[in-house]
């Protein structure tokens, strides 16, 4: 984009070679086993893009959206698992603890999770909460100088692997009345209670945690009792323009695989490029993608200088992973049967993306969010 820095460009250039060289090879496989390419995550530590959005006192890169959602796209397009996981502990986890932790907390866990030492998740949804997630019934009641915290999260990414969780509860019986810990692994009471498998993003290990009077020190608290709805709320704007960048790079990956496939295949003897239709397919996914991207970072830009939006972050949330999925489907049409098998990498391509309209809210919960905001005059009683 015209107006990345050169500092934004550089990580463009440095993410693009990583992802080539050490995501895209081994992606195939990690999709097919169901595991999670841990070596990579922590060479993304060596390369100071784990704690991109953090403090440097804390080790962090002190970047923005724009810088974080270009990592998202570049790992996007060679392995969106991968990079399902770079966002839930990079910016769930420790932007989260950079954005509401104490000095002394992030002292002790940010170093260590921005080097890749540790691994991050956050836990939010439960069995019985997911889009409704201020409803959730996992509690924590005060015992001392300690919290007994007892409920299950579900569908939490990286928590086979996660030494930190970043874990909300609830503390009272009001509807806001929700708190904020860090979990440590090893914590009595905490374990990993069952791994998830899923249709896509099978590189990025999925579980559920449980909690039975799981113990944990005062100190783990972050801020007061009741603060977490509003750091909740914050915190999912940045994840949803995020995520959104992941989809940016599913499209910009299924269009590129299509050009390349297009002036290789023949039919009635000749390149697939040769034929109207197929030109007409590729142009218009080459407009869809051009679209999003410009819509995609114009909000980052925005949000990076101070303009804030619930409805533009819930917007691109909404458009980006939709379009990205009919541009899968569309790359799946133009290859054909191959496009059905796993013998290119499109139907993957298309897996993955799908779970961008689920999670971080799902497309119906971003169009109430926008409704509500557009027409909060006119519903008023």
């Amino acid at each position: 984009m015209w107006f990345f820095t050169s500092e934004e460009k550089e990580i463009q250039k440095v993410c693009r070679d990583f992802a080539q060289n050490e995501l895209a090879p081994f992606a195939e496989k990690h999709d097919h086993d169901e595991t999670f390419n841990l070596k990579a995550f922590k060479h993304m530590g060596d390369l100071g893009l784990l704690g991109i959005t953090s403090d440097p006192d804390y080790g962090g890169s002190g970047m923005g959206a724009t810088a974080a959602t270009i990592v998202m796209e570049e790992f996007g397009k060679a392995c969106a698992g991968s990079t399902l996981s770079y966002l839930a502990h990079t910016i769930l986890c420790v932007n989260n603890l950079n954005n509401n932790g104490s000095h002394e907390q992030k002292l002790k866990y940010l170093p260590k999770l921005i080097s890749g030492e540790h691994v991050g998740c956050m836990g939010m949804s439960e069995p019985g909460f997911g889009s409704d997630a201020v409803g959730m019934q996992t509690k924590a009641v005060k015992n001392g100088d300690f919290y007994e915290i007892t409920g299950n999260k579900m569908w939490i990414t990286n928590a086979q692997y996660a030494d930190v969780v970043y874990l909300y509860t609830r503390t009272g019986p009001g509807k806001k009345d929700l708190t904020t810990f860090i979990v440590e692994k090893g914590t009595p009471g905490f374990s990993v209670s069952k791994e998830i498998h899923k249709m896509g993003m099978r590189s990025s290990p999925t579980g559920e945690l449980s909690f039975d009077k799981a113990r944990v020190p005062l100190a783990n608290r972050v801020g007061s009792e009741g603060d977490s709805v509003h750091h909740m709320m914050k915190n999912l704007e940045i994840e949803r323009i995020t995520i959104a960048g992941i989809s940016l790079g599913i499209a910009q990956a299924c269009l590129d695989q299509c050009i390349k496939y297009a002036g290789e295949r023949k039919q009635f003897g000749k390149n697939l490029a040769n034929f109207q239709l197929i030109q007409k397919m590729i142009a218009e996914m080459y407009s869809e993608t051009e679209a999003m991207r410009r819509m995609l970072y114009t909000v980052c830009y925005e949000y990076d200088y101070g303009v804030k939006s619930n409805s533009l972050a819930s917007a691109v949330k909404l458009q980006l992973p939709k379009m990205a999925t009919k541009i899968a489907l569309d790359a799946i049409q133009l290859h054909g049967g191959y496009g059905y098998s796993r013998e290119f990498p499109v139907e993957r391509m298309m897996r993955d993306n799908k779970l961008n309209e689920i999670g971080a809210g799902t497309n119906e919960v971003m169009i109430m969010i926008i409704a509500k905001n557009l027409l909060k005059d006119a519903l008023r009683e």
